[in-house]
Parts: structure tokens; C-alpha cells; sequence
């Protein structure tokens, strides 16, 4: 393949992917009732502390996805060194591709585009240690919010209640003692035949120490109180009167039912509302409050970062040079 031609289908890939994601984006919006219901809702509110709120939100997402940032430069060191600017390029880009891919899944490719191609597969792995550090905080967090929701509004036997727990707790560490010892996932790939020849790319779990995961944890924490934050602080402006613990136990098992759903990111705000309303039913009849502060949450969070992404989409060569 020439250059010329190299660079018409990289511009024709890279147009095809934004025009994809736009479309999503402006069809799923234009039809999100719930963003409509929302500005009813903030209608009622004292426009100053509505809009402080607002400002808030937003600028709690930048924090969010810089965190992730550092975090993706952190995981990827070994690999390839990034500057600031390119793993910003990079994290925004992968977003772009999450939103019309099953489970997020595009946003490996999105992501590591941005790595030389004999880097891409490594650092896929790589930046899926980042995404097994922040699915235990949801899994810990959830299992034991599960817990707790079952023996407060379910009248089940004191017995159960304990079984219930006590798998909660077993559940959540199986998860910690899982990612404090990732290499077992190379080990595992080494032994089954048909994934031997991949394995030399898995070789990067064996780089990370428990100080190392530790950090990417911590990094990850901070991240799962951003957003958890951005949930309360809107529930606590336009939903005071709900109890602050039920409030924050049930966002974190909304979160848990959320990752163990397939779905598109697109099409998120439908999970998220559907649990959201049933889940929230046992503390307030508001309803349609709860699904219009969960579909905020899900555009400033997901949609505008993957907006801001397509800018981002047209730095990436698709259609690499074969030399290089």
C-alpha cells in the first residue's frame, strides 16, 4: 500500500469513526427524556446553587479522567514512555470508541492506537489491569452494599442474613486476593494450548509488585469517590430528604449491577435508570428524580468525554506504515 493510499483510508477510518460516534451520540440524546425531566427538576431550584452544582459535576469529570491519565501513564511505563499530552489524547480517544462497542470494549483499541503498533497488544494488558483495579472497588463495595440491602428491606431468617454476608465478604476478597496476585493470569495463559502464542504479551503482569497494584488501587479509589461524589452532591440538592447511607450503599450496588450487565455505553443510561428507579423505590417515590440525576451523571461522565474524544480520534494512525 502506498503512502497516498495509507492516508486516504486512515482519513476515511477516522471520519467513519467519528461520524459513527456522533450519530449515537445526537440520536440517543435528542430521545433521553430524562434530560428533559432534569431541567424541569433544576427549574425548581435556586439557579446559583443549581448551576454551582452543575460547575461542580463538570469539573469533578475532568478530575476523574485525569486520574485516569495517571494512571494509564503509571501502567504503561514499561511498555512506553508517554507524555502528559499523548496518554490525555490517548484515555480521550478510547472513550470515543467505548460508546458504540459491547462492554466498553473499544476502548482498548481507542486507547492503545496511540501506542507503536508492537506495543498496542501489551499495553492492552497492561490497561487492563487498570480496568480489574477499578471493577474490584465495584465489586467490594457492591457485594457488601448487596448485603447490607438484603438484610435491611428483605425479611429473611437471621441464618440467611449471616450467609448472605458472609458470601458478600468472601466475594469481595476473592476479588483483592485475584488482583493482588494478576500474574497468575500469565500463568493460566501459559498452560491452555490455543493461548500460548499470545502469552509473550501477558509477559507485563509479571513486571507489576504489590506496592505497584497498591498504587494503581489507590489511583482507582480515588476515581470510585469522584463519580460516587457526583451522585450525592445532585441527590443531596434535589433529593434532601433522602437518607445519606441508603443513598450511598444503593449507588454503589447500582454500580454493581451496572458492570455485571452487557451493554453499550450508549445504551447505559438505560440500565442505569432502570436499576436506579427500582433500587431507589425503597427510599423515596421521586421516581423521576433518580432517573434524570442518573442520566446526568451518565452524559457529563461518559457522553461529553466521548465528544471531546473525537477531536482526539483524527491524531491516531489507523493504517500504520509497515516499516514502522
Amino acid at each position: 500500500m502506498t503512502k497516498t493510499q495509507r492516508k486516504y483510508l486512515n482519513l476515511l477510518i477516522k471520519i467513519g469513526i467519528v461520524a459513527l460516534a456522533m450519530w449515537f451520540v445526537v440520536d440517543k440524546v435528542n430521545n433521553q427524556k430524562n434530560l428533559r425531566e432534569f431541567q424541569h427538576l433544576v427549574d425548581q431550584i435556586d439557579p446559583f446553587t443549581i448551576r454551582t452544582v452543575l460547575v461542580v459535576v463538570v469539573l469533578m469529570m475532568f478530575l476523574n479522567w485525569f486520574l485516569e491519565v495517571v494512571k494509564w501513564r503509571f501502567l504503561s511505563r514499561r511498555i512506553e514512555k508517554l507524555g502528559l499530552w499523548t496518554a490525555v489524547k490517548s484515555v480521550f480517544c478510547g472513550l470515543t470508541w467505548a460508546i458504540f462497542t459491547p462492554n466498553r470494549i473499544g476502548e482498548y483499541g481507542g486507547r492503545v492506537m496511540l501506542l507503536k503498533p508492537e506495543n498496542r497488544a501489551s499495553g492492552a494488558v497492561a490497561m487492563g489491569v487498570g480496568l480489574f483495579a477499578q471493577l474490584v472497588l465495584t465489586s467490594v463495595f457492591g457485594a457488601l452494599s448487596i448485603a447490607w440491602f438484603v438484610t435491611k428491606f428483605i425479611d429473611t431468617p437471621t441464618s440467611v442474613d449471616f450467609g448472605i454476608w458472609l458470601l458478600a465478604i468472601i466475594y469481595a476478597l476473592a476479588f483483592l486476593i485475584l488482583y493482588f496476585n494478576v500474574s497468575w493470569v500469565d500463568y493460566l495463559v501459559g498452560r491452555i494450548k490455543f493461548l500460548r502464542n499470545i502469552k509473550p504479551f501477558f509477559a507485563v503482569l509479571e513486571d507489576f509488585t504489590v506496592k505497584e497494584l497498591a498504587y494503581v488501587l489507590w489511583l482507582s479509589a480515588c476515581r470510585f469517590a469522584i463519580f460516587t461524589s457526583q451522585y450525592i452532591i445532585l441527590m443531596l440538592v434535589i433529593l434532601p430528604e433522602l437518607p445519606l447511607v441508603s443513598m450511598v450503599l444503593m449507588i454503589f450496588i447500582m454500580f454493581f449491577i451496572q458492570s455485571a450487565v452487557p451493554s453499550l455505553d450508549i445504551f447505559d443510561f438505560s440500565v442505569r435508570s432502570f436499576v436506579a428507579s427500582n433500587l431507589y423505590a425503597y427510599i423515596t417515590t421521586q421516581e423521576i428524580a433518580v432517573m434524570a440525576i442518573v442520566s446526568l451523571v451518565w452524559f457529563v461522565n461518559l457522553i461529553f468525554p466521548a465528544i471531546i474524544g473525537a477531536f482526539f480520534v483524527f491524531n491516531v494512525n489507523y493504517i500504520s506504515d509497515s516499516k514502522s
